[in-house]
């Protein structure tokens, strides 16, 4: 039997097979930070726009004894608040209820304020912190927290992530005589058979949305490639407003990756399979331990052992012990 037949009957036995199996291991285990944080962050920002309008309402003012302040009363008002620092912008709302939104720097230092139009008050930050750590979430999503060197890091994980997702196609076909049965989990197996087939079934069901969230992420930290070659395949662009079918394509692969849809349930689709990448990382590192650190584990207390059973037996003395009976010299 050729290599093709024993990889569509008998894949386990193929080198190649077995070799792939340890890029999908170790490139999993590498990854397994990166994809959790991926996972729970982008699974959030699925409802970011909810999340930015939930924590973007600004507080209610009452209106005072007297006449609203003047915009240069308002600028005062708040470099007497902010000492040393000078006004760079100033937005005054429209209903008399709403607090006057005041920009503020003192050198390469920004902060931004909410001021009541009858008091000069201050009331806080003009983002509130739910806001704040919702951007901060989007910097980590994004960039790693460390602008371009972050994208670019992130670039090199999401074409590893495809890389993976390859690599498990390959592991996860058992057969053509048993490949029904890695499509179910098996709830009655043992412990270490069951993590198996939970690995399975969940990695078989996802590879379409962890594939999809690889490839729109290197086109997300590595956008000029694919631009390239959208203008390779459709022709440079006529006019600003007009978008090319590669345009299209792009644009859809972006909203899918963020999951960019104004339906509910569709987000909530999204949301589930945005967490299966954690339940693959737990049951990949299980595996790993039952596959790779157990045996380690075990083979290094087998060492010891044998190396305490045939260790000389302390005598309680530094003195050298020697022999009574005499020998001659040579």
């Amino acid at each position: 039997m050729g290599i093709a037949g024993r990889l569509l009957r008998h894949p386990q036995s193929v080198w190649v097979r077995k070799a792939l199996f340890q890029v999908h291991l170790w490139t999993g285990v590498g990854l397994a930070l990166y994809v959790l944080l991926m996972s729970l962050s982008g699974t959030v920002l699925i409802y970011r726009r909810e999340l930015a309008k939930a924590f973007s309402a600004e507080p209610r003012v009452l209106a005072g004894p007297g006449p609203r302040m003047t915009a240069d009363e308002l600028r005062q008002a708040a470099k007497r608040a902010h000492p040393g620092y000078e006004v760079s912008q100033l937005f005054e709302a429209r209903k008399p209820d709403q607090a006057v939104e005041i920009w503020l720097g003192r050198g390469p230092k920004k902060i931004q304020r909410l001021l009541n139009p009858y008091t000069g008050a201050d009331l806080g930050n003009s983002m509130q912190a739910g806001f704040r750590f919702v951007l901060w979430l989007a910097d980590l999503h994004d960039n790693l927290l460390f602008g371009r060197a972050g994208r670019l890091s992130n670039g090199a994980g999401a074409v590893c992530v495809t890389l993976l997702c390859i690599s498990g196609i390959f592991v996860w076909w058992p057969g053509i005589d048993k490949w029904r049965r890695s499509l179910v989990i098996d709830w009655k197996a043992n412990p270490w058979r069951l993590n198996w087939t939970l690995h399975s079934a969940f990695g078989f069901w996802s590879i379409a949305f962890v594939t999809m969230w690889g490839i729109s992420g290197i086109y997300l930290s590595f956008p000029g490639p694919f631009n390239n070659l959208v203008d390779l395949l459709s022709g440079p662009q006529q006019r600003s407003q007009d978008l090319r079918v590669g345009d299209e394509v792009l644009a859809w692969l972006a909203r899918l990756h963020f999951g960019r849809f104004p339906s509910l349930p569709l987000k909530i689709v999204w949301t589930i399979f945005g967490l299966v990448p954690v339940v693959l990382l737990v049951t990949g590192s299980l595996m790993w331990w039952n596959r790779v650190l157990a045996p380690w584990y075990r083979r290094r207390l087998a060492e010891q052992r044998h190396i305490q059973e045939h260790r000389v037996p302390h005598t309680g003395s530094s003195t050298p012990v020697y022999s009574s009976r005499r020998t001659s010299p040579s």
